[in-house]
Order: C-alpha cells, then structure tokens, then sequence
C-alpha cells in the first residue's frame, strides 16, 4: 500500500534514527498520528528547539547551549587528563560512572575511510591545538573495541607521543559480575592482554 506524501516522509524521517527500520518507522509514525498526537507536538516542539539552540561546544565539541560546556566551563576538573570518546553518549556513560574528573574531546565518530571520515572530521585540528597549550598530561583514548575504534585510538596515540604527552587506551576486557563460559573469545583475549600486576 502506498502511504500519503507526509506520512511517507514522517516514516522516512523516523527511519533516519539508529537501530529503526521500515516497521518500527511505520510502528512509530501511526502511532504518533492515531493516539499520540499531543507528544507528537512536543516531540516536534523539542526537536526545533534543539535544533536551533543546541551546538558544539568550542573547547571539547560536546552538545550545549552555551559557547562552553558544563565540564569545560568547571574549574574543578582536571586538565592534565583528556579523554578522547567517540559521542556525547560515550561521555555521559563515563560521567554516569563518577570515576573520571578530566575533561573530554568528543570526536563525533571514528577514522572510517570507506565512509569519507578522515582525520578534518574528527576535529583533529582542534585535539592539536588543545595539546598544544602544554596542559595536557595524559591523553586517554576511549574509543570502541571495534576496528575503526582502534585505528582511530592509534591515530591519537601517535599524535600524543609526537608531543611527548602519555596516551593511554581505557581496559577492554570481563565485566564486572561476569562469568567467563558466557564471554566471547575476542573479549577474553583483550581481557588476558591487558592484565595487570596485583
């Protein structure tokens, strides 16, 4: 059956989100137009919004409303620490953990050249410039475990050490209450080669 102009663009549009496919776009849209019409409102009223005031941050490229973000604006943070993430959702998840008071670079994405994604895209300049100042100690590359995760974290480390700053890489390995007949191979392996004295 073929949709109406609007309801196959909202489809469309919907399917433009992470993880949505044909049928949860169309789950989603003939909900949103049958008995969710009033959190449509406010769901397009909060998209707009956004869109118009939320932007990089100048320092770290987070998502804020202001020139700085909170963490970059926080004279309490420490910034001889930097970490290097791949999403503002990374830097939530490491926040949410409470074990981290550096500061952050969000690079909004991995080396991937098949896709166009080079070093400009990254906001390398910017990463440069920031080690450059001198304040940096450490720069400690938390991108995925997958393989344009770990090329981009090489691509940092070498930019660290060209300017005598220390990278380091977070610890890939068994999570915490995990048993390991249930973890994957390719998790233990990384689990045994960064094992640590006691």
């Amino acid at each position: 059956m073929k949709h109406s102009p609007h309801l196959a663009r909202l489809i469309e549009a919907l399917r433009a989100l992470p993880g949505v496919g044909p049928k949860s776009a169309q789950r989603m849209a003939f909900h949103l137009l049958q008995e969710g019409r009033p959190g449509a409102r406010t769901l397009a009223e909060s998209l707009t919004a956004a869109l118009g005031c939320v932007r990089r941050c100048q320092r770290c490229r987070m998502l804020t409303e202001e020139p700085l973000c909170s963490i970059c604006a926080a004279s309490a943070r420490d910034g001889a620490l930097l970490c290097a993430v791949e999403s503002p959702a990374d830097v939530v998840a490491i926040e949410a953990s409470g074990s981290y008071r550096g500061r952050y670079f969000v690079l909004m994405g991995h080396l991937s050249p098949l896709d166009g994604v080079g070093p400009e895209q990254l906001g390398v300049r910017e990463l440069e410039a920031i080690l450059a100042e001198g304040g940096v100690r450490e720069l400690i590359l938390a991108t995925n475990s997958t393989v344009e995760g770990e090329a981009t974290a090489h691509f940092l480390s070498e930019l660290a050490s060209a300017r005598g700053i220390r990278a380091s890489r977070i610890a890939h390995g068994v999570p915490v209450g995990g048993e390991l007949e249930y973890v994957d191979g390719g998790t233990l392996a990384h689990a045994l080669a960064g094992r640590q004295s006691l």
